[in-house]
């Protein structure tokens, strides 16, 4: 990566009078803050349909976009939608906060309004996506219709025939669906035009998109129901072994991600050709790709299925750098990812992500303990690294600050050399030079936002995934023009 520096905000988190952050024109100006501020990334978390819980790290699909970030604007512009099929709906009054359940509640019905209008007049255009996508979309399609036709029950529940895709059972469901089945492709074509616009814009203004794929699949996904045989399942397609993290200082069980485990050796038998096809994908959809939870490829936490927490699991050897040789063998060298190797590291993760030559994460809130030199402060980043303040799992700096002991405090202050008052800036100038290549910061750092705007407490339900800005005002000239100039004097 180029030396640089961007900021951190999901598409989920911008401004919009429909409930959620879209790809309309808020994400265009925000492309446009970003060009004034002498950015060069955007990064977001990642753009899959989201499941029970909100998250967008466990998804209905690893290839799929969100339906809910198509902008009903830009389709009534296009003659799809007109303004009272969802102006005058009930999004909500609440503009600090995405309300999911309204939003699943209205948002497909304003789509297959559109789709309705569109299935003659786009039937090329959507029979060439379908074409050019079929290795996952006629999958995923399917697997949609499934889910709202059972009443969005997992796929573990749905009827034994379907549930492994015996072929008479199949050819049933298509044939009773089919139409249905046409609707969540029409979807996915609407979302990947508008995508394909917003990025080119953003290339165009020399901003690169960073993208974030989890490392695994969620159990109830269209990825585990049609590719069992990349995952630890048994006959029945239930898991035998699950991902998560053991015990630590921050949380006694561990967490227990309940997402079912790879099959390494089946997938090695296959040259890997699953995670080849996703990761094509990704590096299509988004300039560069940040791979979460990397320690996952060196060793894996192991949990038996049916466990209420992560006490009981163990490590298992990962496939290595014969996983990523194949990937550069197909999808060439210089792989423009990033490596999220925070957590439980080990000399094996550390010796893979050298050989693998892909920058690792610094997070300098980790960094604040008086007396030790520790390896999150700035002084000591590598160069090759992508370096944040906090990321979407932390809290905000401000919201971090407050809660920490007068000692850290008073640390952190004369490390930054500034005042609590102006935190944010001490942290954004000092990262900014340093020798790492790429300082990223979350949006909420940048305006000096307190706890309430934090995005993701992990091992919680409820209230994550949910901050956004109530408007774009807050990332005025001033800013930008303090952004750039600081930017600037550091060469990024």
């Amino acid at each position: 990566m180029q030396r640089g520096s961007g900021i951190l905000l999901h598409l989920s988190s911008l401004p919009s009078p429909y409930g959620i952050g879209t790809m309309g024109k808020e994400a265009y100006a925000f492309v446009d803050f970003l060009e004034k501020a002498g950015q060069k990334y955007w990064q977001i978390l990642p753009l899959g349909p989201t499941s029970y819980g909100d998250s967008p790290y466990q998804s209905f699909s690893t290839f799929a976009g969100n339906p809910y970030f198509i902008d009903f604007d830009l389709l009534c512009e296009d003659g799809a939608l007109k303004p009272e099929d969802y102006r005058s709906l009930d999004w909500g009054d609440t503009a600090d906060a995405v309300d999911y359940g309204r939003i699943f509640a209205l948002r497909f019905d304003v789509l297959k309004r559109a789709w309705e209008h569109d299935r003659l007049l786009l039937q090329k255009e959507v029979a060439d996506f379908r074409t050019k996508n079929s290795y996952w979309i006629e999958n995923y399609a399917m697997y949609m219709a499934l889910k709202f036709d059972s009443h969005q029950h997992s796929y573990q529940e749905w009827d034994n025939d379907i549930k492994c895709r015996k072929p008479e059972a199949m050819t049933e469901a298509f044939a009773r669906l089919e139409d249905e089945i046409h609707f969540w492709v029409y979807v996915q074509y609407r979302f990947f035009e508008q995508w394909n616009k917003l990025k080119t814009y953003a290339n165009q203004k020399g901003i690169q998109i960073i993208g974030d794929i989890p490392i695994y699949v969620a159990e109830d996904s269209a990825d585990a129901w049609a590719h069992n045989e990349i995952l630890q399942l048994d006959e029945n397609r239930t898991p035998l072994r699950v991902a998560g993290c053991p015990p630590d200082y921050f949380a006694v069980k561990g967490q227990l991600w309940g997402n079912p485990l790879y099959d390494w050796e089946s997938l090695k038998n296959h040259r890997y050709e699953w995670w080849i096809a996703r990761m094509r994908a990704a590096l299509t959809m988004y300039d560069i790709v940040r791979i979460d939870h990397f320690r996952g490829f060196s060793a894996f936490y192991s949990i038996p299925y049916g466990r209420e927490d992560a006490v009981v699991g163990e490590w298992v050897p990962g496939p290595g750098m014969d996983f990523f040789r194949t990937l550069c063998e197909e999808l060439g060298d210089g792989l423009a990812v990033i490596a999220e190797d925070l957590g439980m590291m080990d000399d094996g993760v550390r010796n893979l992500l050298r050989d693998t030559g892909f920058p690792g994460m610094k997070v300098a809130q980790f960094g604040f303990t008086p007396g030790q030199n520790s390896e999150y402060l700035p002084h000591n980043y590598p160069r090759n690294t992508v370096a944040y303040i906090g990321t979407h799992d932390n809290n905000t700096l401000l919201g971090w600050f407050n809660e920490e002991s007068s000692a850290v405090q008073e640390f952190t202050c004369a490390y930054m050399r500034t005042t609590p008052k102006e935190l944010h800036w001490g942290f954004v100038e000092t990262m900014m030079g340093s020798v790492a290549d790429t300082v990223i910061f979350m949006a909420q750092d940048l305006l000096g936002l307190g706890k309430s705007a934090r995005m993701n407490t992990p091992s919680t339900l409820g209230g994550n995934w949910i901050w956004r800005l109530e408007s774009l005002d807050s990332l005025d000239d001033k800013l930008a023009n303090r952004l750039k100039k600081l930017t600037e004097v550091y060469s990024r």
